[in-house]
């Protein structure tokens, strides 16, 4: 991409006159309008659209119907913004006079298609059967584009933050980085099929546990019983904390209230859940503390990154909301 910056930023030329959109004059409206930006409109069935492949996932996340409603309201109006500052964008590469080479966008379009349909025809026949054509999708790709370097010429895309500022972030917010107590665990997992397989599945558990107090490398017992997704690294789960980050328990608590009073090399004996039996090693343990800044340096380096790129884009697209005719409905 960084190469097609190059070629856009020598190729924007004045011109007169670029459409981006369906103008306002002349179109039909068969849905209600959201938002113009210019002359430009946003329908409910482009908010729609963006919208649609979120619904699902916020149905499985809300617990009710009224909190379902509210995060669809809510991801509704944050496409909505989303869908405004892009016609915002788009128009000020209009009315910059700045004009785009075709054959850049043939060559992404070109790339994209290989990328994901392999070739042209299954990509006409892919899009046509979700209503697109390849005009309409070249049309996207090309938006989609000037979006993006637009936001490149604006936005620095490589933000330099001071040792300071992550200095002083660390001592601002040493909260985030305090670590529960953790112990670094192996655990062999043998899962239940079902009540009358309880029996022979405790059975297996206590048999292991033998072979394990007669001196039976654990991970290598785990790599051969387990039924864990961990099997394959000998049962290994690292360093487990007793809560996460929203203060909730990370082990269920059959499991959390032996794993945190065994001693370092020491191992249990079967637990039994209705699920599954388990067997644990804690390899080592460390009592609750603050991460050192050696340690989340990059992190606080990305998160502040991402604050002044967010801080920057908003003083952006205010300059442009301030030059540009725009309204919501």
């Amino acid at each position: 991409m960084r190469f097609f910056y190059a070629i856009l930023t020598a190729a924007m030329v004045l011109s007169s006159s670029l459409p981006v959109r369906a103008q306002t004059s002349g179109v039909q409206l068969v849905d209600g309008i959201q938002a113009i930006v210019h002359d430009s409109i946003i329908t409910y069935q482009d908010l729609k659209e963006v919208t649609d492949p979120f619904v699902e996932l916020l149905r499985q996340r809300s617990r009710t119907r009224e909190e379902y409603q509210k995060e669809l309201d809510k991801t509704l109006d944050q496409n909505l913004q989303t869908l405004v500052d892009n016609e915002l964008i788009l128009h000020d590469f209009q009315t910059a006079g700045y004009k785009l080479p075709d054959s850049i966008i043939d060559q992404i379009v070109e790339e994209r298609i290989r990328a994901r349909y392999g070739n042209r025809t299954t990509a006409i026949q892919s899009l046509q059967k979700d209503g697109i054509t390849l005009e309409k999708y070249r049309e996207t790709v090309r938006n989609d584009f000037i979006i993006q370097q637009m936001t490149l010429k604006n936005i620095s895309a490589e933000l330099i933050i001071s040792p300071y500022k992550i200095e002083t972030y660390y001592a601002g917010h040493l909260d985030k980085f305090k670590v529960d107590d953790e112990v670094k665990l192996r655990m062999i997992v043998l899962n239940k099929s079902s009540d009358a397989d309880a029996e022979q599945t405790k059975k297996q558990a206590e048999e292991v546990l033998s072979k394990l107090n007669g001196g039976a490398s654990f991970a290598e017992m785990a790599s051969v019983y387990s039924q864990g997704s961990q099997r394959n690294q000998g049962g290994d789960w690292g360093w487990v904390p007793k809560f996460d980050t929203d203060g909730k328990p990370v082990l269920r608590k059959e499991l959390a209230d032996v794993a945190f009073t065994l001693k370092v090399g020491e191992k249990s004996d079967v637990i039994e859940t209705p699920t599954a039996d388990y067997l644990m090693l804690v390899e080592d343990r460390r009592s609750s503390h603050v991460k050192p800044l050696k340690d989340v340096r990059d992190d606080i380096e990305k998160t502040l990154q991402t604050e002044e790129r967010s801080r920057l884009r908003k003083q952006w697209i205010d300059r442009l909301r301030k030059k540009t005719y725009f309204k919501y409905f």
